[in-house]
Parts: structure tokens; sequence; C-alpha cells
């Protein structure tokens, strides 16, 4: 039997931002798996398909690791930060 996914769409807004990455538990914490598009606003999108679970993850800002401002549920990281949690 197929797990089922959840539609999610991450975004992010800042407009000078020259590139954007969705990094987290779900593509392995890579930096170059999710690239997201800018909208006419400024707005970074990414739409992923999750299955149900707990999610941890993070934006790369222009080579920043970035917290999600939208989302203030967080897990302290091994790198001494946090990370962004996303329950589905």
């Amino acid at each position: 039997m197929a797990t089922k996914k959840n539609r999610v769409e991450f975004t992010i807004t800042d407009p000078k931002a020259k590139q954007v990455i969705l990094s987290g538990t779900f593509n392995e914490w890579s930096e170059t798996a999710d690239p997201m598009k800018k909208d006419k606003t400024g707005t970074w999108r990414k739409v992923k398909m999750l299955p149900a679970g707990r999610h941890e993850y993070k934006f790369i800002v222009d080579g920043t690791w970035t917290l999600d401002p939208q989302n203030t549920e967080t897990v302290p990281n091994e790198h001494g930060t946090a990370n962004n949690i996303l329950k589905l």
C-alpha cells in the first residue's frame, strides 16, 4: 500500500535574495536538491509532497542557513542553532 503524501508549500519572502534552497530531513539536508522560485512579490516558493510525520527544515538564503520566520516551532540542532519543525 502506498504511503499517503501531503502537499506542502514552503514560502519565505525576501525580494533581495538571489537564491533560496529548501533543505531538511526530507531531502537529507541537501544544499542543492530543492531550489525555490521567486514570484513577482519577492516570495520564494517550493511545493513538496511529504508523508505524515515530523520533518525538520531550514531555508538557505544566499548561502546562509535561515529559520522560517512564519513557523515559530523549532528544535535545537547539533550545530548549536535550531531547525524548524513541520508536523503532518
